[in-house]
């Protein structure tokens, strides 16, 4: 590859002997807030691009990918998701798809991080669109381990965590302790979703995950989304519930349920058929859920 002396790139340093660059048209913010080193740039191949402690979270070009499914499976997944809890999501991008349901009544999104949400504001603007005003929508500055910790019991449908992966800052969303909060405050019905990374590279954070909510409650298992920024194959995301098992209805049940929310014909990845489609697992992937809680 032919570089120019005037070009500047930017390394993703997730793994120590593997990765992905990006070459920066525009550099936007490059911070370092009370709780991680934040850098906001421009590329020609992905738009405007979000990095966290030298990890990439989210691009304009691939973002719909993961936000789409880390929001519309588990809320389709509920038979009548109103009210829904996020945890993380700082750039507003689940906010957005969950307030896409027309019958959620109350969105209350948790992020640690206030600096990430104003940076999303002022440089991605797009990608939360206008959620942030959206009067469903309480958005708080705050730790979600003290937020679930003190909500009351029953107090939500759906609890999506979108963090990190499990150091630093986001090493506390995986807890026991995170994980029985959460199953105290889910409705019968509830489910809880979090991404797990890509197995290939990060197979003990779907296993970790997988056995540690398999201690409160009676269905874990996994679906997975090709999201290409997210290198090394299928990101997966787990999800577990309280009720039904999450991966059990058909694309026509799916069909009918994003019909009556609203949400059907308005995505770009995800479909019915995409959506228990995704609950296929590779062998190498399965392999990582607990035997027997799959």
């Amino acid at each position: 590859m032919n570089e120019r002396p005037d070009e500047t790139w930017i390394n993703e340093t997730l793994y120590p002997d593997w990765g992905q660059r990006f070459r920066v048209t525009k550099e936007l913010a490059r911070v370092r807030s009370d709780f991680q080193d934040i850098v906001v740039f421009e590329s020609d191949s992905h738009g405007r691009v979000l990095v966290l402690d030298g990890a990439i979270q989210i691009t304009e070009r691939d973002e719909f990918v993961y936000q789409e499914m880390l929001t519309h499976v588990p809320m389709l997944a509920h038979p009548d998701a109103r009210r829904v809890l996020i945890i993380g999501a700082g750039d507003g991008g689940v906010l957005r798809r969950v307030l896409q349901h027309k019958t959620v009544e109350k969105a209350v999104m948790v992020e640690i991080d206030g600096l990430v949400i104003e940076l999303s504001k002022t440089h991605l603007p797009s990608i939360a669109g206008d959620a942030w005003n959206d009067p469903r929508a309480e958005v708080i500055v705050g730790d979600g381990i003290d937020y679930v910790a003190k909500a009351a019991d029953e107090s939500f449908d759906v609890i999506i965590v979108d963090s990190t992966d499990p150091v630093g800052v986001g090493e506390v969303l995986f807890t026991d302790a995170f994980y029985k909060d959460c199953a105290r405050i889910l409705s019968s019905d509830g489910l809880i979703v979090n991404q797990c990374g890509v197995p290939f590279m990060q197979a003990d954070e779907l296993r970790e995950t997988s056995v540690r909510r398999a201690r409160f409650f009676p269905h874990v298992s996994a679906y997975v989304a090709a999201v290409p920024t997210y290198v090394g194959g299928f990101m997966t995301l787990g999800i577990a519930s309280k009720g039904q098992k999450p991966d059990t209805q058909t694309s026509a049940e799916i069909s009918e349920r994003a019909q009556k929310v609203g949400v059907l014909g308005t995505t770009r990845y995800w479909t019915p058929e995409i959506h228990t489609g995704a609950f296929n697992l590779p062998p190498y992937i399965a392999e990582n859920l607990p035997s027997g809680i799959a």
